[in-house]
């Protein structure tokens, strides 16, 4: 039986998707339901669902995000959108990242009916090479890791996987001068902190600090050129809270110490 979540913020589409589809027919069953996206990636997490069927337009979630954490940490799960938010470019952007289908509400139960078996279609194919696929429990170890048949197949290099790490690296210059970790950036993107470590690696042959820290070093180079500027305060300014830290991470990536830097400029 393949697994299947709902996850809309209106109470009444969740309980009639539960009962209105007759989901034995398709060989499913509906292993949980959520009214937002933050319950909703929990019980994903915890069900590892085969199908999710989900508004992408919900409070306190960027939909977007949200799919492509999840078709980059689960890249067999098929996902169908279903919504009132008419956006073509949307739709289209939602589908490169891996959604089977998008359905605008009010949708007919066959037009519902058509993206199950496209769905199951899927599944069957990925099932007859994977069939751990359809492991009734939570895969993971202690830690929450993956250990899964999703672990490390076609996720590296799919657009969600992209996706994911260019938000990322996008959060992470946006918030370099704060006490930044690698977990702050996986909760603001929806997927688990060593997921994102391994993308990140992947993508880019570096890890989060070494990321970090050549952008926080790139910000200081531009102070420095202001001779006002004391470099304790570069380094503070640009989220270093130990001078000698800063000094050793800027001559380690720069060659050369900060302050000959700035006299050379």
């Amino acid at each position: 039986m393949y697994k299947v979540v709902i996850i809309d913020d209106e109470p009444i589409i969740v309980e009639g998707l539960s009962r209105a589809v007759d989901w034995s027919r398709w060989d499913c069953r509906v292993a949980g339901f959520a009214y937002n996206g933050k319950e909703g990636l929990d019980v994903i997490r915890r069900e590892r669902p085969n199908i999710l069927i989900s508004d992408i337009r919900m409070p306190e979630i960027d939909g977007l995000t949200m799919v492509a954490a999840l078709k980059s940490e689960f890249p067999y799960m098929q996902i169908s959108i279903l919504t009132g938010y008419r956006d073509f470019e949307y739709a289209k952007k939602a589908i490169e990242l891996g959604v089977s289908r998008f359905l605008l509400k009010p949708s007919k139960l066959d037009e519902l009916e058509e993206a199950i078996v496209a769905m199951k279609k899927k599944l069957d194919d990925a099932v007859r090479v994977y069939p751990e696929l359809i492991s009734d429990g939570p895969a993971g170890d202690e830690e929450g890791h993956d250990t899964g048949a999703d672990d490390d197949r076609e996720l590296d290099d799919s657009p969600a996987s992209s996706f994911i790490v260019h938000n990322a690296i996008e959060y992470i210059k946006e918030h370099y001068a704060d006490k930044l970790r690698l977990s702050d950036v996986a909760d603001e993107i929806y997927v688990s902190q060593w997921h994102l470590s391994k993308l990140i690696n992947k993508h880019t042959g570096s890890n989060f600090s070494e990321i970090l820290n050549g952008i926080r070093i790139e910000k200081a180079k531009q102070l420095l050129k202001d001779p006002a500027l004391k470099i304790y305060d570069i380094a503070e300014q640009v989220g270093f809270s130990d001078l000698t830290h800063f000094s050793r991470v800027f001559k380690k990536i720069e060659g050369i110490s900060a302050n000959e830097y700035r006299n050379r400029i």
